[in-house]
This record gives structure tokens, C-alpha cells and sequence, in this order.
């Protein structure tokens, strides 16, 4: 039987990977999840709505802010309750919180990477969400991607995949093609695109966001772990990072970028490529030069080590869980509110561009008319996967190694195969 999706269909479905092996993984399966300390429980409920804290890292984000300001301002006067914002730049957010949570001076509500959800879940402080995900319209998908051992610690937000950004016009100055069907035509396109005076792809070079390179590495046929067994040091991810060091030497891609430095290369149009999320477009906007960036912004798929391939992109999303303590009835309801309130969904789609986590949110004629998170479902999130160390409680460590381990590649104080042979033992001792 042949199945055909509209484009509306595929934009739910290649959105929220529904039915994804990768998305199981997230919720708990994979190997290494941890098992939190007790069971965990309902938020406590009271007749009278409480004050709040509210953390996350968009709190900090020129572009996001407002938004969320409004919202918060939202919630809370129709609540008669204050909720008190607690942010960390991304790159910090984790550990922060983390120790604010682990210390017991965190309770409320959380944003969350659905990357660290295994993180905050094994500190044993994350209340069980499942009352409040019921009759909300939240879709399976997005349910299991913010779920862990069977139990729902968090409400999801926006779900969709990291994967690359171009600059058309800048690409059609070039002669350089947005459809790259293998790695040697990639290189093509970036070394004409340095030809007009560019920096040609914006790439994560700086420690805190080089967990992209594993990206390069799955396209060059890498796994990184299997079975709990880490497999950098192989022949493929040894290429990969030798090509990526390749790019550096040749100033297809350049030192210390990280997403947000990226964001605004891009948009003051130096640079023509970079990857990120969809949440990026309205940061790119914010900060361009051109009010019509905005048009010559295309999601371009990741080219293939042999043309055939499916190109390589990996899960992204947010979450809301609730640490339990002071606040957390309220905490509870907001996270809720924030993630499936159809009207709250659509203005923060609208004001932000993030796929919804509703089924009504994915159906709403607004998303489906953008025709920027519509090329990005069909040309990225489609075939995204996993990130293969999401499910592991020391996540972040074990991208810390990598990312160090990468970064003195491309400074050249170390070769790839040594590099990784470091990281690779470190990370399976994070894995035991």
C-alpha cells in the first residue's frame, strides 16, 4: 500500500518523528538511563494559586524575552500570583540550574532540553505530569519525548531538528548550490562562497556548542556509542574530524562560533551557512541589517559521504518540567497553560516561529502557510534522528569531552585519532 502525506501531514509527522525509534530512546529506553531515587509524584495542589520561579535560558535571549515576558506577565495576572524568572545564558543554563535544583534553591517550573531531561530526572526532584498532560492535546510523540521510565516529568513545548541554514542569494552569488548531493560538492560550494569575500559556513568551532561535529561524524558513517560501547576512534569518525580541521585550515569555517555568534554572522549576512533550529529565524531577523533576511533564508539538507543517503540531522525541542517544592501546584498548572492553551500556542508560534507540541498547534493554517518551517520539516527534520548520547545521565559531560577533544584537533595541538581515543575513554567511563 502506498501511503501519500500532504504537506501538512509531513510536517507533523517529519516534525515530532512520531513513531521514531530515536524518540523511544529519549524517553528512557536507551541504554545507561538512569532510575531516579523514589518515585516520583503528583504536584501538590492547594485551592489558592502560589508564587512561582520559572527558569529558563530564552529569559536571557534578546530575541525570546519578550515573548515570555508576556506570557509570564499573562499567566501570572490572571492567577494573581508573581512568577519570579531565573535564566542562564544556554551555554551555562545546565550546570547552573542543575546545582540551583540539586542545592534545593530552585522549585517551580523549568525550561528544559529534552537532551538533559535524563540529567534532571536522576536528581530525584521532578514531579510526575501525566494529570496534566491528559485531554490537552499533546501528541504522542511529543508525550514520549518529554517521558522517562513510563513517567511524563515534563509538558512539551516545541519539538523539530537542528540542521543547516543558508543564505540563497548569497549561495546564488556564489554559484554555489543549495542541494549539495555529497561532501566533495559541499567543499565546492563553500570554497566559492569564500571567493566573494564570505565566511562560508559558520560552523560551531567553540567548545560549548562543538557537539555538532557529531553530526559530521554520523555523515561520515560514525556512530559514536552502540550497546554502550563508544565507537569514536573509528575510521569514520577519524575522517570526520580530519575533514572538519580541513575546512578550518582553509577558512571555510572560522575559530570560536558558537550558535549565538553564528546567529548574528548570519544575519549581518558574513556568513552563509550555519546550523540551528527553527527557533533561530527570529533571532536572525532581530539582529539583521536587511529587514528581508527573512526571504533568503533556506533550510538546506546536510550532504551525503555517497549521494543516495538521507542527510544527517539530529532531534531538537524544549520542555517544561516542575521541581517539586514551594510553588509547584501553580508551576504545574503554568507549564500546562504554556505548552497546549491554543491561544497562547499560537502567538508564541507566531511571535517565535517553534513547531507546537499540540495536535492543534501542527494543524493550525498559520504553520502550515510558513513556508520556511515547512521546507525545514520536508528538507531537515525529516530524516532527524536522536542524539546518540541523549538517555545518558552524564549527557553533558560526555559532550564536554568531545568538544575538547575536537577543539585541540583544530588548533592543532593533537591529531584527530589521538584526540578521540581521549575522549572515547573518557566518555565510556561517564557510560561505566
Amino acid at each position: 500500500m502506498t501511503l501519500t502525506l500532504s504537506r501538512r501531514d509531513l510536517l507533523r509527522v517529519s516534525a515530532l518523528g512520531l513513531g521514531s525509534a530515536s524518540l523511544f530512546a529519549i524517553a528512557g529506553c536507551a541504554p545507561g538511563s538512569p532510575s531516579p531515587g523514589g518515585a516520583a509524584q503528583a504536584p501538590a495542589t492547594a485551592g489558592t494559586p502560589t508564587d512561582f520561579s520559572f527558569a529558563s535560558w530564552s529569559l536571557s535571549e534578546e530575541a525570546a524575552k519578550p515573548s515570555l515576558d508576556a506570557a509570564l506577565a499573562a499567566f501570572g495576572g490572571d492567577r494573581g500570583v508573581d512568577v519570579s524568572p531565573v535564566t542562564y545564558p544556554y551555554n551555562d543554563y545546565l550546570n547552573q540550574l542543575t546545582l540551583q535544583v540539586r542545592g534545593g534553591q530552585f522549585t517551580g517550573a523549568a525550561h528544559v532540553d529534552l537532551a538533559w531531561l535524563s540529567a534532571f530526572v536522576a536528581l530525584g526532584k521532578l514531579a510526575d505530569l501525566g494529570g496534566y498532560a491528559e485531554g490537552r492535546g499533546y501528541t504522542t510523540a511529543a508525550l514520549d519525548a518529554s517521558s522517562f521510565d513510563g513517567v511524563q516529568y515534563a509538558l512539551p513545548w516545541n519539538i523539530g531538528a537542528i540542521g543547516l541554514i543558508a543564505n540563497s542569494e548569497l549561495f546564488e552569488k556564489a554559484g554555489a548550490s543549495t542541494e549539495p548531493q555529497t561532501i566533495e560538492e559541499f567543499e565546492e560550494g563553500l570554497r566559492a562562497l569564500k571567493g566573494i569575500g564570505v565566511i562560508p559556513y559558520a560552523a560551531s568551532t567553540d567548545a560549548a556548542q562543538l557537539k555538532d561535529i557529531l553530526m559530521w561524524i554520523e555523515t561520515f558513517g560514525g556512530t559514536v556509542v552502540e550497546d554502550d560501547v563508544v565507537t569514536l576512534g573509528d575510521e569514520a569518525s577519524v575522517k570526520a574530524v580530519e575533514w572538519y580541521k580541513k575546512l578550518y585550515d582553509e577558512g571555510l569555517i572560522a575559530p570560536d562560533v558558537d550558535r549565538f555568534a553564528a546567529r548574528n554572522l548570519f544575519a549581518q549576512e558574513t556568513c552563509a551557512l550555519y546550523d540551528d533550529a527553527p527557533v533561530g529565524k527570529s533571532s536572525v531577523i532581530d539582529a539583521a541589517s536587511d529587514p528581508s533576511i527573512a526571504d533568503k533564508m533556506t533550510p538546506m539538507p546536510r550532504p551525503t559521504l555517497a549521494a543516495g543517503d538521507d542527510p544527517v540531522a539530529v532531534f531538537w525541542g524544549g520542555a517544561i518540567c516542575v521541581v517539586q517544592g514551594e510553588g509547584e501546584g501553580t508551576a504545574a498548572e503554568f507549564a500546562q497553560w504554556i505548552t497546549s492553551d491554543p491561544d497562547q500556542v499560537a502567538s508564541y508560534f507566531e511571535e517565535r516561529g517553534l513547531p507546537p507540541a499540540t495536535e492543534e498547534g501542527l494543524s493550525s493554517d498559520a504553520l502550515a502557510a510558513d513556508p520556511f518551517n515547512v521546507a525545514f520539516a520536508e528538507r531537515i527534520t525529516a530524516t532527524a534522528t536522536s542524539n546518540p548520547l541523549w538517555g545518558y545521565v552524564n549527557y553533558g559531560q560526555m559532550d564536554t569531552a568531545i568538544a575538547e577533544a575536537v577543539q585541540s584537533v583544530l588548533i592543532g595541538q593533537v591529531g584527530a585519532a589521538d584526540a578521540l581515543a581521549q575522549a572515547k575513554t573518557t566518555v565510556q567511563g561517564l557510560i561505566g
